[in-house]
């Protein structure tokens, strides 16, 4: 009898967002999402790590750390302004139980909340020592995590189809970043918006990646038949090996009626700092800055006082649903493939929706893997060690973007970015070529110009317009990358450089320090 196995994976897609002041104490509202990414997600998961591990509750999950992430996880700057942060909330907390001591119920919830930041100060600091990418590889060395590499930015690869040098460039980029690190070469590789395109597996191959993940519909809308449906891997082109996700988690998590919009949950959308007067809000805002969370939410989504047990609650119920639902499917596969040693089902989740949307998220995942004790959890390794008989297949152009095709990032609001990416990706690969052998200040520019380009790349500031997410902020990120890939471009032609404009540029993004410009040179 086949064995039944559930692959978990977590992936990011963070933007290279960072902000720096002479003050730092100074916040900037657009890194907000890191910080609350930090203390709703990559913090409870380590604290969920410990506690299975401590439990003995086997489990086991995929994890996508993209360079843009680790390197602000790993930025001393960064880290202070999160403790920052987190002196901001704790401040903010202390006064609203002064405002609210005469309502102990509400009381209770501000001690909730303000507990909540206080730890993950003592977390953050004491117990993982402001080193949160250690804990994770950690984990993976004990097997329990595994570690997924990715592009270097978040690029939509297929509007790059037609230009293998940018190809390559992201590709590379993100493995050396990879092994920078977590000091090891990864064999599983995350296409950003599971954007997938034919010919993508020659250039993975190319860089010693064994397998990926793409979207249900590249599998279903192949025109080769597919035998064993979404429940066990294939192989593709230079025999890169492909898993299908399970594309109804999304509508079952986070969907209208999904988990995540239960009634006894948090309501993320009401935080008081939403609601409160500006005046009493002066302590926490900066003069003239947009709103953001403060993290003190007192109301559940169905707009009754938010009871933390009920939640815990409601949690235990919906993992043990989610753990039914993925079992049944597994054994309906199972009497259909009798044949097959493992059917396998993949379930991918997005931190930035457990972070924004759902902050018992992790929690909930906890609970999934100990009550889930009749699925056997495993990860790609382990699937593709039982060495089964792939099936040969040529999946379909696929995207988890927009509508299954990665149509939000080319909207009325955003489609203006791709011409001036792409033309500046053409001059990239033009100049590696015309400058192959350069030293000194021109292959410095070159190498500035470079991971301007990759950052102007990234189709997180398409995403940012098109869900109004400080559009403003991403507008003005995209076009000084787009605008400082120019001038460099400029220089060259006439052989001068303001010294002084490209010492700020770098001290502003201090990613890929590493960087070589002749990654984007034609590959012999």
């Amino acid at each position: 009898m086949a064995s039944k196995s559930l692959v978990l994976l977590i992936s990011d897609d963070q933007e290279y967002i960072r902000h720096i002041d002479k003050d730092e104490k100074k916040f900037a509202p657009e890194m907000n999402r890191l910080y609350e990414s930090i203390s709703n997600v990559y913090i409870p998961l380590l604290k969920m790590f410990e506690s299975l591990e401590k439990d003995m509750i086997p489990f086991k999950i995929a994890l996508v750390l993209s360079p843009s992430l680790c390197t602000l996880f790993c930025d001393p700057v960064v880290q202070r302004q999160y403790m920052t942060w987190l002196d901001r909330r704790i401040a903010f907390g202390k006064r609203e139980l002064k405002n609210h001591k005469g309502d102990s119920k509400l009381v209770e919830l501000i001690k909730f909340h303000l507990e909540k930041a206080q730890e993950d100060k003592l977390n953050f600091t004491s117990v993982f020592g402001q080193n949160i990418l250690a804990k994770f590889f950690e984990y993976e060395k004990k097997g329990y995590v595994e570690l997924l590499a990715t592009c270097g930015t978040n690029i939509f690869l297929p509007h790059y189809a037609d230009m293998e040098e940018i190809l390559n460039a992201q590709v590379e980029t993100g493995l050396y970043a990879h092994c920078t690190f977590f000091g090891e070469q990864p064999t599983g590789f995350w296409l950003p918006e599971m954007g997938y395109m034919p010919g993508i597996e020659r250039v993975l191959r190319a860089y010693g990646v064994r397998y990926t993940v793409l979207d249900t519909r590249a599998f279903l809308f192949s025109n080769d038949e597919i035998e064993k449906g979404i429940f066990a891997p294939v192989e593709c082109a230079s025999d890169i090996v492909a898993f299908a996700r399970d594309s109804r988690v999304d509508r079952e998590v986070f969907g209208e009626s999904g988990f995540a919009s239960g009634g006894a949950y948090c309501d993320v959308n009401r935080d008081i700092a939403f609601e409160l007067p500006l005046e009493a809000l002066s302590d926490f805002f900066e003069n003239g800055t947009a709103r953001y969370a403060s993290g003190f939410r007192y109301w559940s989504k169905s707009e009754k006082q938010y009871d933390i047990e009920v939640a815990e609650h409601q949690c235990q119920i919906d993992a043990s649903s989610f753990v039914a639902r993925k079992y049944a499917m597994l054994e309906n596969a199972q009497s259909l493939l009798p044949e097959s040693r493992i059917v396998s089902l993949v379930c991918t989740f997005s931190a930035s929706r457990f972070a924004q949307n759902w902050i018992e998220g992790i929690e909930w995942l906890e609970h999934v893997f100990r009550c889930g004790s009749m699925l056997s959890f495993s990860s790609f390794k382990n699937i593709l060690a039982e060495k089964e008989k792939l099936q040969h297949v040529r999946p379909y152009y696929s995207s988890t973007n927009g509508w299954g095709y990665g149509e939000a990032l080319l909207t009325q609001k955003n489609d203006w970015m791709i011409r001036h990416v792409r033309k500046a990706s053409e001059r990239m690969v033009d100049l590696a070529e015309r400058f192959p052998d350069d030293t000194g200040l021109k292959a410095h520019l070159l190498n500035v110009a470079s991971r301007e380009l990759m950052l102007a790349q990234s189709c997180g500031w398409a995403n940012m317009l098109w869900e109004g997410n400080f559009p403003e902020y991403a507008a003005k990120r995209f076009n000084e990358s787009i605008a400082a890939f120019t001038t460099v471009f400029e220089s060259l032609g006439s052989n001068s450089v303001n010294t002084e404009w490209l010492t700020n540029l770098e001290a502003a993004h201090p990613i890929f320090p590493w960087i070589n410009y002749r990654i984007f040179c034609k590959k012999k």
